[in-house]
């Protein structure tokens, strides 16, 4: 079992966060909002006492499945010289970007 968390979420420290995010709260609104973070980290602490070194980064609790259809052109597409009219710069049928990977 992993070491209980020593520190608190205290309306001192909502308080100090708010400051610094500019919020202004009331007191009561303080001691609401420490109260839900407490038990935010606090639920936090308890997920990482599970064992998930067997479960897969891409694992989902329902059975999810990606439908793809083939990728042809349509009829309905849009004429090319309309699509590359407006472009600030065009090479052959292709728009041209600063490139942007070094």
């Amino acid at each position: 079992m992993s070491e209980k968390r020593k520190e608190t979420i205290d309306t001192k420290t909502v308080e100090y966060i708010a400051h610094l995010a500019r919020i202004e709260l009331e007191p009561e609104e303080l001691k609401t909002l420490s109260g839900q973070l407490k038990k935010i980290i606090e639920f936090i602490d308890q997920l990482k006492e599970l064992d998930v070194k067997d479960v897969l980064a891409t694992s989902h609790i329902l059975p999810l499945k990606n439908i793809y259809r083939e990728d042809l052109p349509r009829k309905d597409s849009l004429p090319l010289d309309k699509v590359l009219k407006s472009a600030p710069q065009k090479k052959d049928n292709f728009f041209v970007v600063p490139k942007v990977i070094e």
